[in-house]
């Protein structure tokens, strides 16, 4: 009897040792279940990521081809002007006119009043000098001629301004000039004295004068 309930006892521990660890399963499968909920979360993180990088690469791609466009554009804009400016320069030479930067010039060759001589330039789409710099008024003393320029005296006396309205504030009068000389209307600018920087001379705009035109470049 004894060995039969020893026998028996040892089965029963034998087979309670060969009993599965349930507990240790129970963590297994809660990792699986974790491992498995966690991976489409990573996946959807490397998908951003990946869309995120594709959507910087074609902004970039994008940026290059607008300014490479915009380039493009801009050459051809400026290769055009050009073009046109070398067109208009070579019409303007032939017909007698000359180019002093930012315009060209034109010194009559026959002398006319203010008037008619103002009404000419217009003719031409242009208009009797304006003279806003030493260069300028220095230029023009250059053609060694009497001629009428873009300045007269208005109603108020004393006062002159330029063909295009704007009031005169650099000027380049010659001695005792303007004098109004024996009382007479000296309304109109002529440059006369063309040896000396201060050349100016006021007249009478009925006087017969060559003159010169400016015609300003549009920029």
């Amino acid at each position: 009897m004894a060995r039969v309930a020893h026998r028996e006892q040892l089965e029963i521990t034998m087979d309670y040792a060969n009993l599965p660890d349930v507990s240790a399963r129970s963590r297994s499968n809660k990792h699986s279940q974790g491992a498995a909920a966690a991976a489409p979360g990573r996946k959807l993180a490397r998908l951003v990521a990946v869309s995120f990088g594709l959507l910087c690469i074609l902004q970039a791609a994008i940026n290059i081809s607008l300014r490479f466009a915009f380039y493009s554009k801009t050459s051809c804009i400026k290769t055009v002007e050009t073009e046109e400016l070398k067109n208009l320069t070579d019409q303007y030479f032939q017909q007698g006119w000359v180019y002093f930067r930012p315009s060209f010039y034109y010194i009559s060759s026959i002398a006319k009043s203010w008037k008619d001589s103002r009404d000419d330039c217009l003719q031409r789409g242009a208009d009797l000098a304006i003279i806003n710099t030493k260069e300028e008024q220095d230029f023009t003393r250059n053609f060694k001629k009497v001629m009428w320029i873009g300045l007269t005296e208005t109603a108020i006396k004393g006062t002159w301004k330029w063909v295009d309205g704007t009031p005169l504030s650099k000027s380049y009068w010659g001695p005792d000039e303007p004098n109004g000389f024996e009382g007479k209307n000296e309304d109109c600018v002529e440059i006369n004295f063309f040896d000396f920087e201060n050349s100016w001379n006021d007249i009478p705009c009925e006087n017969q004068n060559f003159w010169i035109c400016e015609k300003k470049l549009v920029s």
